[in-house]
């Protein structure tokens, strides 16, 4: 437990308001994982926060948020809210500032919707979020269709916690996103990519990706991808299978300390394939290193990585069948294949 984060709960609850801990902490705390963030949400009004605490920066001040500072170390602190109508499919059009309760019923899936006060340990659950964790369950709160249209973003977020945990996806929830799969459109394409870089960090890889061939949610954001699915390959290189089950075997075996780059690079080493498969002698896929390169590009163009990012990956795919001789090249020639851009 943060000792900041803790004392930011002091405060609160001296000062007379109610303070917990909210969302992914106790998620990650029940699942005796080390939290990555601690969010505080409180009855505390956003004026009110900023009242207590020496150093603040109102950022999203207009949603409840306040950002306390302690030892130049930021605290995200939330006014308990329920939300306006969306009209933009990722933010409220306004919130209202309510109870715990309500603020619960607002969030995502039910893995997330729970509070943890940390002065006496107590779990405070209202959307069933304990149970799921427990039964190992992704859901939505409440209405599927009404969780995805205020934020279209959580059709990826679902299969992330799905393959991050290696949980299930509830059936409603998960025909809900194959229903809305085409409306992943409306969102940005930084969060968009964002959040697949997040899937592609997940442990479990092979399931991440089957996930978004199965939600029908590759058909709309990399319809490029979706044509490895059932590209055969000569079974004397790829006893494995299809370029699809191959790229899947091939990220899972990535180290977790993996850049990005070298995620995207392996994910998209073999998508010049579909275009430039040929049956001859054998199958053969000539120049799709090359072509894999300019779609590669195309694709992370359209996603808006930076053009240092999209360079290295490039660079990446452009030269995956020269990592085949390493151990034969000289140091000079490795040393200079290895930083390769």
């Amino acid at each position: 437990m943060n000792p900041k984060a803790l004392q930011i709960v002091h405060t609160l609850v001296q000062n007379g308001h109610r303070a917990v801990f909210a969302g992914g902490w106790v998620r990650d705390h029940l699942l005796n994982l080390t939290p990555n963030d601690t969010d505080i949400a409180t009855s505390a009004l956003p004026e009110e926060v900023e009242a207590l605490f020496p150093k603040t920066l109102a950022i999203g001040k207009a949603f409840g948020v306040i950002l306390v500072v302690i030892d130049d170390e930021q605290f995200e602190v939330a006014t308990f809210r329920a939300d306006g109508e969306y009209t933009d499919g990722r933010r409220p059009d306004s919130v209202s500032f309510s109870s715990l309760e309500e603020d619960a019923r607002r969030r995502d899936i039910t893995i997330n919707g729970m509070f943890y006060d940390p002065l006496n340990g107590d779990v405070i659950d209202v959307v069933g979020g304990r149970a799921d964790l427990e039964q190992k369950i992704i859901r939505f709160i409440g209405d599927p269709e009404q969780r995805i249209k205020e934020d279209r973003l959580r059709l990826l977020r679902v299969i992330r916690f799905a393959a991050r945990l290696g949980f299930e996806i509830e059936p409603l929830t998960f025909a809900a996103v194959k229903r809305n799969a085409g409306s992943i459109t409306q969102v940005s394409a930084e969060r968009v990519s964002e959040e697949l870089t997040k899937t592609l960090r997940c442990k479990d890889k092979i399931r991440a990706i089957e996930l978004l061939f199965q939600s029908g949610l590759i058909d709309y954001i990399l319809p490029e991808v979706k044509q490895m699915e059932g590209c055969e390959q000569p079974v004397d290189y790829h006893p494995e299978g299809c370029v699809l089950r191959h790229t899947q075997i091939a990220l899972s075996l990535l180290s977790k300390d993996a850049s990005d780059e070298l995620l995207w690079g392996t994910f998209l080493h073999d998508v010049g394939k579909p275009p430039t498969q040929t049956f001859e002698d054998r199958i053969r896929f000539n120049g799709h290193d090359s072509k894999g390169k300019w779609i590669t590009e195309q694709i992370l163009k359209r996603l808006k990585f930076s053009n240092d990012f999209v360079e290295h990956v490039c660079a990446l795919v452009e030269n995956h069948m020269k990592f085949t001789a390493v151990t034969l090249m000289r140091v000079s020639k490795l040393k200079r294949f290895v930083n390769l851009k």
